[in-house]
């Protein structure tokens, strides 16, 4: 097809435009109106018509670009649908030639298939006398496979185990090339094995199924005794091992045959047997039954431990025989001493999983945990250096998880916290029959009271955690935690049996009155002792500890509270009996007898010194808390007499003489707190300087002053009250109305601030309330 076929066909057969092709009209009005458009929008202004020419010159040649690109498209389109039609002629052509080769084989076929038809005859003869040749053939075989049958039965119990399988492998080759031949009869074309005669001949073999299973059974005992022959005589485990390899190789053999597609070569009826991973699997069944002939009967409670040291030395002993006899006894790649290792890991954590899981006690709890994490892998087992190349311990992982392991450490930390719990409990009852002991609490070498109480405590928790990092710090730290959380228990326990020892004491005195405040002291001082311990240990534990999955940043803040309120609460009875003993001359201090006798204060500092040696058996700081909290109860109940106003002053010379007395027992009280030598801790408030104080205020003679003395009063102790003014404005007994009204209302409009340290003294005061005349008629209403 040419250009000028092509202009032809334009020219003579093209339809009208309009007609083929309606869209072609629509583009070309289209384009018509866009290039109005643009026309119109180029050509508005008169001076734009200059660029006509140019415009049209652009225009022509894009016209001119277009047609050229499109003609190209064209003929190249046309070449592409010539080259097509030539294809489809040429293949037309084979297609006829292939269809008269086809026509002319099967004529062919139908010839030669009409000559085959007269050698079917022929083909039943050869069949038969294949049949026939393989009988006779066989006949003095089968004759004589039950006698050796018999005789190898005899070799097999007498564990002639090389011979027996040798006269096995004979039989077994008969009975295969009985198969053989009767499935080499089969085919398309030829007459199929009837399922009668295959049970015939597999019935007529049975015994040599029997006898596989007969010589599997003395083979497999021989394995598992292989530990015991080998140090006696290994000839039979040799043996053994020879029948497996034999047995191996056959195995190869017919899978080979049968992969490689031999024709007509069936698998013999058991194949393959298998026989080395059954071989490791009995030498796995005699490791298991070794474990359970190990002190089985005494694995649980108290006798786990000696079964687990007897297990390490039946591993171990067992381990040597392998090593350096039974290994010498199979080929090396057999691998021998590293499957022992393997069965021996495997059976020990299916054992190990079952001693878990019963109810087992802490001991017991940490004999599986030590003897796990590391008595196994150290040196003396698993560790050694000559058995670290047979062992994989990411094939073989762990005896047990570490889920399980973090169980069996929470069951230990329960089991321990239930003993210490108990024993606490046991030490603080002990601790209650001491107290009622009618002698002195125990002295150490301090010259302190203590008793056994701390000294038991402190032990436990150092024996528990000591213990506990026998497995691991983890374990350490978790158990040191539960001792101080039940230390908390028990000092909170031990708070509630001083407080009934001080409610006893109250209700009878006499019964335990001559000791009861030397037990206060001890108890006191056995707890800065379980302090100072406590924190001691935890030091301990805190260095020496590197890493551990459960830390503690610093001691619970619990077992520290307990003691501070134990402390408290002994140091507050103890200050109750300093109180009770003070009472009788304290009702005498500022009357009328105490201003004319004026030696009432030297028999109070006498209990005072008397308790100030008794406080010296307590461990400091206590010791000093006890000694300041004495001397400020003194005062505090001085000024309490004070404010009770028992002596109202009715003149001058009482007030000298009242201020001047009680200058002389601050004085007193002052030496007495010299002569406590508070181990160079001087006091921040000294409480006896407050007694001076009060006598300035009484002793002042001109009572117009007073406003200024209560100012300076206030500024030195801010906590001090209205009420307390307004008492000592009352024991003066000459202030005016109008002054003692300026003076509290001065009071009044003053709130200082305590200042920072500042001990308050006055809130421990109360001012009782004035007495009012009752002024009505007592007669009885009407």
């Amino acid at each position: 097809m040419s250009h000028g076929d092509d202009d032809g066909w334009d020219r003579e057969d093209a339809p009208v435009q309009g007609e083929a092709w309606p869209e072609l009209g629509r583009a070309e009005a289209l384009a018509r109106g866009a290039a109005l458009k643009w026309a119109s929008g180029v050509f508005c202004h008169p001076e734009h018509l200059e660029k006509l020419v140019h415009y049209r010159k652009r225009e022509s040649q894009r016209t001119a670009s277009i047609n050229s690109r499109l003609k190209s498209v064209v003929q190249s389109y046309l070449e592409g649908v010539d080259w097509g039609l030539r294809q489809l002629r040429e293949a037309r052509s084979e297609l006829r030639d292939v269809s008269h080769a086809m026509a002319e084989v099967r004529l062919e076929s139908r010839k030669n298939a009409e000559g085959i038809s007269p050698l079917e005859t022929l083909r039943e003869t050869s069949i038969t006398h294949c049949q026939l040749l393989a009988a006779v053939s066989n006949l003095p075989r089968l004759y004589s496979v039950r006698s050796m049958v018999l005789e190898t039965e005899r070799l097999v119990e007498s564990r002639r185990l090389l011979e027996a399988h040798a006269r096995l492998m004979e039989l077994e080759r008969w009975q295969d090339e009985v198969f053989l031949q009767l499935h080499s009869m089969e085919g398309p074309s030829r007459m199929a094995l009837s399922p009668e005669d295959d049970e015939l001949v597999r019935n007529y073999f049975s015994g040599v199924g029997r006898l596989v299973e007969a010589l599997a059974r003395e083979l497999w005992a021989v394995v598992g005794s292989g530990l015991t022959l080998a140090l006696h005589n290994p000839t039979p485990f040799v043996s053994a091992v020879r029948i497996v390899e034999r047995e191996e190789a056959l195995d190869r053999f017919f899978l080979e045959e049968r992969n490689g597609g031999v024709p007509g070569r069936p698998i013999p009826p058991g194949r393959p047997r298998h026989w080395r991973q059954c071989f490791f699997k009995v030498l796995e069944e005699a490791v298991a039954a070794r474990f359970r002939k190990v002190s089985y009967r005494h694995s649980r409670g108290p006798g786990l431990a000696g079964h687990l040291s007897a297990l390490q030395h039946c591993i171990m002993g067992d381990l040597s025989t392998v090593r350096n006899l039974l290994e010498q006894c199979v080929p090396p790649y057999y691998h021998l001493t590293k499957a022992y290792l393997h069965a021996c890991h495997r059976c020990l954590q299916v054992h190990l999983k079952q001693t878990i899981s019963w109810e087992l006690q802490s001991g017991e709890i940490f004999a599986v945990l030590h003897w796990v994490l590391h008595v196994y892998s150290s040196s003396e087992m698993m560790g050694e250096p000559s058995l670290t190349a047979y062992l994989d311990w990411d094939e073989l992982g762990p005896l047990i998880s570490q889920d399980e392991v973090d169980q069996l450490q929470n069951k230990y930390v329960q089991s321990v916290r239930k003993s210490v719990s108990e024993w606490m409990q046991k030490t603080l009852e002990v601790e209650l029959m001491d107290w009622q002991r009618h002698q002195e609490p125990d002295i150490d070498h301090e010259g302190c009271y203590h008793t056994s109480l701390p000294t038991i405590v402190t032990q436990m928790l150092e024996e528990n955690a000591r213990v506990a990092l026998m497995i691991n710090e983890t374990l350490r730290d978790q158990t040191f935690q539960m001792g101080l959380y039940e230390m908390e228990k028990l000092l909170a326990r031990f708070r509630d049996a001083i407080v009934e020892f001080g409610k006893e004491h109250r209700k009878a005195p006499a019964d335990n009155g001559a000791f009861y405040l030397h037990y206060l002291l001890a108890c006191i001082s056995n707890c800065v002792i379980l302090k100072s311990s406590t924190e001691n240990l935890y030091q301990q534990v805190s260095s020496a500890s590197s890493r551990a999955s459960v830390r503690l940043s610093r001691i619970p803040p619990g077992p520290l509270a307990a003691l501070d309120r134990a402390v408290r609460k002994a140091c507050r009875l103890a200050m109750d009996q300093l109180l009770l003993e003070l009472q009788p001359h304290l009702q005498e201090l500022l009357t009328r007898a105490w201003l004319a006798q004026g030696d009432i204060i030297s028999k109070v500092c006498s209990i005072l010194e008397e308790h100030r040696e008794l406080y010296s058996r307590v461990r400091p700081p206590c010791r000093q808390r006890l000694q300041e909290e004495a001397l400020w109860l003194t005062v505090v109940e001085y000024v309490r007499a004070l404010m009770q106003k028992r002596l109202i002053c009715r003149s001058e010379e009482e007030r000298e003489h009242a201020a001047l007395q009680m200058t002389q027992d601050a004085q007193q009280l002052g030496e007495h707190l010299r002569n406590t030598e508070v181990d160079g801790t001087a006091v921040e408030v000294n409480p006896t300087s407050l007694i001076p104080v009060l006598a300035e205020f009484i002793k002042l003679k001109d009572p117009g002053l007073l406003i200024l003395e209560v100012s300076g009063l206030i500024s030195k102790y801010p906590d001090i009250s209205e009420e307390h003014v307004s008492a000592l404005l009352d024991i003066r007994g000459d202030v005016p109305r109008d002054v003692r009204a300026s003076v509290l209302c001065l009071v009044e409009q003053n709130s200082p601030v305590l200042p920072p340290g500042y001990r308050p003294i006055f809130p421990d005061i109360l001012v009782p309330p004035p007495s009012t005349a009752f002024c009505l008629p007592t007669t009885k209403c009407a």
